[in-house]
């Protein structure tokens, strides 16, 4: 790969520190990198492969010359700067959910339906899945491809890094507070309850059918990534208190019975599952954070619906949930 002119938006969040990293670690060479932020982390500074870049804030021309930015930061922002980026001339690989459901805007997993980046002709914006999402079609894929999919239900039990340094930073504040016996004092502010030692049902805003706006999304965004419009999945969301990496429980109909080994081998077939095929073990958040796989373990076969397979999936939800697909996605346009 040839070094290109990259630009980050949201280089000083936990998905932007995360894009950085990855970057260095896959040598993702680059003649420019120009990192932008808000106004309270402009001129802050960042290094990479011994170069110090320093963070800058967005304007009119920013993205003048650039080949791709990574988008790492809020709805809001991206609705506005990414457009501008692809009118500039850069592709946009947009991490926020606010093209993901547009219907001109490639939803992509590399590995499920990378080859959809074929079809663009010249920069574009590309969307970037939920972190639940992807470490769920990453699943539910190659068992599509193999057997076909009737019905999908899943349990997803999220990390506090999903709502990004301020989530992470609550937990820890909370944990302090009870180790110092102020627990009286514990107050939520970035989840909806008190996230130490407790599990909240909620991720985003309820709607009126009783489904909160998480649970919405891995529905909407796995049948568009697995271009099947009418999968019945249903998910319920939880928000847990690890630090890092979302883990989900899943319950995955089949159109047909296959055996244990025929299963495990469709989950074989696709680059990026790592499986734990012994009964008794099972990978864990701790296991899977910092690592790049798609963990899938506990593979059983439903005790009443022989076509039901019950399993374990765990990934790091800044890595492949967030800025390793990004990155992949870049590395599928430029290579």
């Amino acid at each position: 790969m040839k070094d290109y002119k990259l630009g980050v938006v949201g280089a000083t969040g936990v998905v932007g520190e995360e894009f950085l990293d990855l970057m260095e670690q896959r040598r993702f060479h680059f003649s420019e990198l120009r990192l932008f932020a808000s106004d309270r982390s402009v001129g802050q500074i960042r290094t990479l492969f011994g170069k110090s870049i320093s963070v800058q804030a967005l304007n009119k021309n920013c993205f003048d010359g650039l080949d791709l930015v990574f988008f790492s930061s809020g709805d809001d922002i991206s609705k506005e700067w990414a457009p501008q980026a692809v009118r500039s001339g850069a592709y946009a690989v947009d991490n926020s959910a606010a093209f993901r459901m547009d219907p001109n805007t490639p939803l992509i997993v590399p590995e499920v339906n990378g080859d959809l980046l074929k079809t663009n002709q010249g920069p574009c914006l590309i969307a970037n899945p939920n972190c639940s999402t992807i470490q769920l079609v990453m699943v539910l894929a190659p068992l599509q491809k193999s057997f076909g999919l009737n019905q999908v239900r899943v349990a997803t039990y999220q990390a506090v890094s999903g709502a990004g340094k301020a989530g992470t930073e609550e937990l820890q504040e909370q944990l302090n507070l009870h180790k110092s016996s102020q627990s009286n004092s514990v107050q939520a502010k970035v989840f909806p309850q008190p996230i130490a030692f407790n599990c909240i049902p909620q991720i985003g805003s309820f709607s009126e059918d009783g489904f909160c706006s998480e649970e919405r999304k891995i529905r909407l965004e796995s049948r568009k990534i697995l271009n099947i419009p009418q999968l019945q999945i249903s998910a319920w969301t939880v928000r847990i208190p690890a630090l890092n990496s979302h883990s989900e429980a899943a319950w995955i109909t089949l159109k047909k019975e296959v055996s244990r080994g025929e299963f495990v081998n469709a989950l074989k077939s696709l680059p990026g599952i790592t499986l734990v095929e012994s009964l008794d073990q099972y990978a864990t958040a701790l296991q899977a954070s910092k690592t790049d796989p798609v963990y899938v373990s506990r593979i059983h076969q439903d005790l009443d619906d022989p076509k039901t397979w019950l399993l374990w999936i765990v990934s790091d939800n800044l890595r492949k949930g967030a800025a390793l697909n990004g990155i992949q996605i870049a590395e599928k346009i430029l290579s």
